[in-house]
């Protein structure tokens, strides 16, 4: 049975490879950024239902997307939209930070919120919160970043147990490097070149968006129920250490 899907952040990168793969399975997809001439290029790309442009950090464009979350029924959220910063955290002014937590873990937070009325109605949904490896392990003078995306975890186990009588699981899946524009800008954003990067990678390589779309396509069919409460690292094996 095909379900309703929304993708944040699915203008480009992970975001979009999920909208794109999710699609070609049959789901009914919903998306969202803040761009709105990307956005109507991957819907009319990928025959997607419906979008909405969304600045996550913005309350009155989050209570809008809430409002469209409840009005398509969704089924699946996939809490992909996130935003990096480096440097020292003594740089950090309350702007960069609080902007940071609104699209990294407060616009999710809601997001779950209106979703799971819909979900609890149906006995049945999907929550997947994309993560972040430096939220598992920790990145120096990444730590606004870092910080915002460990909080998904929280979230995710504390749902998972709120949730589970309802059939709706929720996980979170934690990329490493990723081939990706967002991926690329922090290198060029850090103190390390590519090359340096990749040298402390145990299989020297970056992940591939397309795998995480798989993991995403298998966590939210049925052959993953059981799966639920879990911070799954997508990393190349980053997270074993050098």
């Amino acid at each position: 049975m095909n379900k309703n899907i929304l993708v944040t952040g699915a203008s480009k990168g992970i975001g979009k490879q999920i909208a794109q793969g999710l699609s070609k399975a049959g789901h009914n997809l919903f998306l969202t950024a803040r761009s709105e001439d990307v956005l109507k290029n991957i819907t009319a790309e990928i025959s997607a239902k419906g979008y909405l442009v969304c600045d996550l950090a913005s309350q009155e464009d989050l209570e809008k997307l809430a409002e469209f979350v409840e009005e398509n029924s969704i089924d699946i959220l996939i809490n992909n939209a996130g935003e990096y910063v480096y440097g020292e955290i003594e740089k950090m002014d309350y702007d960069q930070i609080s902007r940071i937590f609104a699209t990294n873990l407060l616009a999710p937070t809601r997001l779950c919120s209106s979703a799971v009325k819909n979900m609890k109605s149906k006995k049945w949904g999907r929550i997947i919160n994309i993560g972040s490896i430096s939220g598992v392990m920790g990145e120096a003078y990444a730590s606004v970043y870092s910080s915002s995306k460990s909080g998904l975890f929280g979230l995710t186990k504390a749902l998972a147990l709120e949730l589970a009588e309802y059939n709706i699981t929720v996980n979170t899946i934690n990329p490493g490097w990723v081939e990706t524009e967002l991926g690329l800008k922090s290198i060029e954003e850090s103190e390390f070149s590519l090359e340096e990067t990749l040298s402390i990678i145990p299989q020297k390589r970056f992940v591939a968006p397309q795998e995480v779309e798989a993991l995403v396509e298998y966590l939210i069919s049925e052959n993953a129920r059981g799966i639920t409460g879990q911070s799954i690292n997508l990393c190349a094996g980053l997270s074993l250490g050098i």
